[in-house]
């Protein structure tokens, strides 16, 4: 089976993959980006390209359709909204999960033909404050820096970002930087004590929102200490004292920390020439998200530290393509390659070169104010792009209702059934990865290609090609007449050059004359290029910007609620959520409360606890630990009410917005209260095929015979058989059922012709079984009786709870190789393989050891 060399479609590291159409996924060891490696998701992905749930042909009010009448419907509700009420009536919301091809003409569509900027994209959720930052700073959204200052640096300082889970080649990377270079140090900035911890010589327990606190001090520092670099700012910056007049009004206790972790952090960094600080969504993700952004950077530009090998802020963007949606305009806010809508001159240049009958000449609306619209009943047709808003979206129910009040909704997407496309009046069937070319720009700005592997399913069509439909529908065909997605990237290329007097940032020159079927990962302007050593700037007067910031009041009463990911899934689980073994390390929604909040609260460990703030209500697993600190929570934002009722954590958050960059405050939602749920029953299934799960609480995952269901009832069915049947859907399935009155549990198995096609276990307590037992004995011909024991056979081993999902490890695998004699944690990976593919559970197995070590010593 020959491999296809394309590129990972989940977060913005955008490492190299080597895939064949048999499911054979490796790293590409050829990739700058990730030199082999692949995380847990990565190595999934042969997992996740099957057809089951695809769209496979378009839909119209729920019907399959054919292409023309459902581009008709598309095309003549855009038209009739425009013509009745004008461009700005209508609207895209689209993807970083685009290519930029995608992307291009998504925005050539919206921007020079039908004449709005009103298309703005999930990255509003993920970067859209550092490129607010950077654009204040350096007058254009430069990235400065490259992958290899990670080697480089002397202090690599990380900033509101679970490398080990969220980026964890990148994090793989500064752990081998950091093994061969000792001397090395890192600092984790983070409320939470995440994964990422264990390779920070220093963590730093900030407080929500401390961040402009913490650096506007260490500015201060810079300069109380002769740290600033005075021929630098002198030659190459603006803004200095106004900056550190701002900085010195600041409290650096505002931050949350003690004196002595300040001062250590501040002469460390003030002491070490190559520092690199690497910032993500805890930084961004904020109602001050620039301003933290602007911090940082001014810390950096004070002491020339910008540019040069191991020196300079760098921010990782958590979609595949959020860095070339960037470049082609994807934003509301921005026009194609860097330009500024408000620039008539811009405008002028690319409309000229679209040869558009129009150009949008003020931003459109961005992503919450977008849905504010939808509500409002001003947005008359909406095309939803490869997204699910109505659960990524902060007060994601009240999106979803925004949604359906559109009177004309189209979604293009892979899958036939999510939250959003549930609300679309037309579907539209998307290749998805495998199965469409393009390309994607990582965070450090380098290019790569997505190659197909796979033939396109069924009717589904390439996004870049559903636009062009949809926009020789509306007449403008003879603008969007191409034959391949390698002819829309020659034209970007071309408007790049034709928009390159301007002087931005943006050079694609190198791409002119390359090959695409060949085209190799290159960054852009050149490989390896950092911007800003030589002090040249974008500012009209070629220098940078310190910007004056100032800390936010923080509000420490009551419980706030910070959002975030899992190690093993992406986003809405549309495609991880496909993968047996992502699914089984963390198999549900969950709420990360600290001991003494939980004893508050009267909740324990694996109870199930409702929360509430003033926008919604989930019902979360309790996970009590001490990895978050006490008055913060902390749930992941993955799962859709598709697979978890009662589970949409955005449900819970306000869409407050940084009033600069429009990025939601996803990190800290203030007002939330929490009380144990009391269910009457507690339930857990393993089955053959996907469960009917209608019950108050329940959370379904795929497994590797089936699917799985945890659930909990407010009332008790009067037929467990029956109840068991038709969660399972197998109305004639043969039963048998224990039940034992005093301990209040009931089990039932299902049968089909002697092969076991469900069981189903309930207490009235939370149920405590091996969950593994049981799954593995669905698709069995064991007797039903010994199914409902709950337990492994003899002659299987029960591997506990997974803990490395590359490799489906269990802690109870892991553990008996601790008692055998395995004594750190690459002692470990020789022995079981856990922690020998991504890595991103070394932290876990690092945790397991000392926890077995300490009880083996007190035995």
């Amino acid at each position: 089976m020959s491999l296809t060399r394309t590129t990972c479609p989940y977060c913005g590291v955008g490492c190299g993959v080597l895939a064949g159409a048999d499911g054979t996924i490796k790293g590409d060891p050829d990739h700058p980006a990730n030199f082999g490696r692949l995380c847990s998701k990565g190595s999934a992905l042969g997992e996740t390209v099957d057809l089951e749930g695809r769209l496979l042909a378009p839909q119209i009010d729920g019907v399959s359709a054919d292409w023309d009448s459902a581009l008709g419907r598309v095309a003549g509700a855009f038209g009739d909204a425009i013509r009745d009420h004008g461009p700005d009536s209508v609207a895209f919301y689209v993807s970083g999960q685009l290519l930029t091809e995608d992307y291009y003409l998504a925005n050539k569509l919206m921007k020079g033909f039908i004449g709005s900027a009103n298309i703005d994209t999930n990255s509003r959720l993920c970067m859209a404050s550092s490129v607010a930052g950077h654009k204040r700073a350096f007058g254009t959204d430069t990235v400065p820096g490259v992958y290899a200052d990670l080697e480089e640096a002397d202090l690599i300082v990380l900033v509101g970002s679970n490398l080990a889970w969220c980026h964890p080649v990148l994090y793989q990377r500064i752990a081998a930087a950091k093994e061969a270079r000792p001397d090395m140090r890192v600092v984790n900035i983070d409320p939470r004590r995440t994964a990422t911890c264990d390779l920070a010589d220093m963590h730093l327990r900030v407080a929500p929102d401390g961040d402009v606190a913490l650096f506007n001090g260490l500015l201060s520092y810079l300069a109380g200490h002769d740290h600033f670099d005075a021929r630098y700012i002198d030659a190459h910056v603006n803004g200095c004292h106004a900056a550190l007049a701002q900085a010195r009004a600041t409290d650096p206790a505002d931050a949350g920390l003690p004196a002595d972790a300040l001062d250590a952090f501040y002469r460390l960094w003030a002491q070490t020439k190559k520092v690199v600080t690497v910032y993500s969504q805890g930084v961004n993700q904020s109602a001050c998200g620039t301003d933290k952004v602007n911090a940082i950077l001014n810390c950096h530009l004070a002491t020339g530290r910008i540019g040069t090998p191991g020196a300079g802020p760098f921010s990782v963007t958590g979609q595949p393509n959020a860095m070339g949606g960037r470049e082609v305009g994807g934003l509301a806010n921005m026009l194609a390659n860097h330009l500024d809508i408000e620039n008539a001159a811009h405008r002028d240049t690319v409309q000229t070169f679209w040869n558009s009958p129009t150009i949008c000449d003020h931003a459109g609306l961005k992503a919450v104010d977008l849905f504010d619209a939808c509500a409002a009943g001003k947005i008359k047709a909406l095309w939803v792009m490869s997204t699910n808003p109505a659960v990524s979206m902060p007060d994601a129910n009240r999106v979803a209702q925004a949604i359906a009040n559109v009177p004309f909704v189209a979604v293009s997407d892979i899958m036939a059934r999510t939250d959003t496309g549930d609300l679309a009046d037309v579907l539209l069937p998307a290749t998805g990865w495998g199965e469409k070319d393009g390309t994607v720009t990582n965070s450090e700005r380098r290019i790569s290609r997505q190659r197909a592997f796979l033939p396109a399913p069924g009717m589904a069509r390439p996004d870049w090609r559903i636009i062009s439909d949809v926009a020789a529908a509306m007449g403008f065909g003879t603008a969007f007449d191409y034959a391949s997605p390698a002819e829309v990237f020659a034209e970007y290329i071309a408007l790049d050059a034709a928009t390159r007097p301007f002087g931005r940032d943006l050079d694609l020159s190198l791409f002119a004359d390359a090959d695409y079927a060949k085209l190799i990962p290159q960054q852009w302007p050149r490989d390896n290029a950092r911007f800003f050593a030589d002090g040249k700037f974008y500012h009209a007067d070629g220098k940078a910007r310190m910007v004056p910031v100032t800390a936010p009041a923080l509000d420490h009463a009551g419980l706030t609620l910070n959002t975030g990911r899992n190690r093993d899934q992406w986003h809405t689980m549309t495609r991880t959520g496909k993968s047996p073994k992502l699914g089984a390390h963390l198999a549900e929604p969950y709420l990360e409360i600290h001991p003494l909040d939980a004893a508050a609260i009267g909740t324990a460990h694996g109870d199930l606890v409702a929360v509430h703030t003033d926008r919604g209500r989930a019902i979360l697993r309790s996970l009590v630990s001490d990895r978050v600190a006490q008055g913060q929570l902390f749930a992941p934002m993955h799962w859709p009410r598709q697979t978890a009722r009662g589970g949409t954590v955005n449900a819970l958050v306000a869409p407050l917005t940084d009033p600069i960059s429009g990025q939601p405050a996803l990190k800290r939602s203030n007002g939330v209260s929490v009380k144990p749920y009391i269910a009457k029953w507690y339930g857990f299934m393993a089955c053959a095929q996907r469960p009917d799960v209608q019950t108050p609480y329940g959370a379904i995952s795929r497994t590797a015979t089936g699917w799985q269901a945890e659930m909990a009832g407010s009332d008790l069915p009067q037929d467990w058989t029956e109840t068991a049947r038709s969660i399972a859907r197998l109305p004639k399935a043969q039963p048998s059922v224990y039940e034992d009155r005093k301990d209040g549990t009931v089990r039932v198995a299902l049968s089909s012709d002697g092969v076991i096609q469900a069981v189903l276990f309930v207490s009235d307590r939370p149920v405590t079984l091996s969950r593994a037992a049981a799954v593995s004995n669905v698709g069995s011909s064991m007797p039903p009786l010994s199914a409902l024991a709950g337990r492994m056979g003899k002659d299987q081993p029960d591997p506990g709870a997974v803990v490395c999902a590359c490799l489906n490890v269990g802690q109870t695998t892991l553990l008996d190789a601790i008692e055998a004699g395995a004594t750190s944690v690459e002692a470990l990976g020789d022995v079981t393989c856990a922690g020998t593919n991504c890595g991103s559970c070394k932290p876990e197995l690092a945790r397991l050891l000392a926890r077995q070590n300490l009880r083996m010593a007190a035995e």
